[in-house]
């Protein structure tokens, strides 16, 4: 009997896949790649969103000479931060906004009128204890500050209070910038609480660090796909209210 010889039959192990398997294949991967072309243009729109924003807050703070009192930064974790320097809003160890800082903080807030973001109000504070029967400690006096700045703007404008949170952090986030400098980069790993608590004394060991560290952050949350699906249809019903007004055809959208 020859050896090595080929045998020209066909194995198949189980069934082979009905006519329309490869069909449906191809839709299920050309949806995959449109929801992942609709989630990239989502997130560019909502990335040009807050830089417009932080470009109108910029040259604001430009014209008026308040770059000591105001700064910007746009994050991947949190959105577009606006922080205000505390020694240019209360009195230490106190919570009411001065009369003046309510003004620039209506201008700023003017620029958020016609978006549907959500917003939190942060308030944070260096590392100096305070003990008062009004504030025991840093956590109530962020808080309170935070909470106040939430009020002012809310009276001022009207906003939907569901979209915004307040918050105090006493000494416990100081700046990204101080941070930075502190521990090289970013934090990227967790941190025990006692190597955290080392880290924030670190952070307030010079009264630079410390001036830096009190601030009250305005964050700006990045919309979500369904937040700006609803943003933009409201944005034509808007638009087609006001020609229909002007007299015009109400505009099919």
């Amino acid at each position: 009997m020859p050896i090595g010889r080929k045998s020209s039959e066909t194995i198949s192990i189980g069934r082979g896949a009905p006519p329309w398997f490869s069909s449906y294949g191809d839709l299920v991967t050309q949806l995959l790649i449109f929801f992942v072309m609709l989630f990239a243009l989502s997130a560019a729109a909502t990335e040009n969103q807050l830089k417009k924003i932080k470009d109108k807050i910029d040259t604001y703070a430009k014209d008026n000479a308040l770059g000591e009192i105001i700064s910007t930064k746009i994050t991947q974790k949190e959105g577009l931060v606006i922080s205000f320097r505390d020694k240019y809003m209360f009195d230490s160890g106190k919570a009411a906004v001065y009369e003046g800082a309510k003004k620039i903080i209506i201008d700023v807030m003017s620029n958020l009128k016609e978006v549907p973001n959500k917003i939190a109000i942060e308030g944070h504070t260096d590392n100096v204890p305070i003990t008062t029967p009004e504030f025991p400690s840093n956590w109530e006096l962020s808080t309170t500050r935070a909470t106040n700045i939430l009020k002012l703007i809310i009276e001022s404008f009207g906003f939907d209070p569901k979209r915004f949170t307040a918050s105090g952090y006493g000494e416990n986030l100081p700046d990204s910038g101080v941070l930075f400098s502190v521990i090289g980069g970013s934090p990227t790993t967790e941190f025990s609480p006692d190597e955290w608590r080392k880290i924030v004394r670190v952070c307030n060991d010079t009264t630079e660090k410390k001036s830096k560290n009190r601030r009250i952050d305005i964050v700006v949350r990045r919309m979500e796909l369904d937040e700006m699906r609803s943003w933009r249809a409201k944005l034509k019903e808007a638009a087609s209210e006001l020609i229909t007004h002007k007299g015009l055809t109400k505009v099919k959208t």
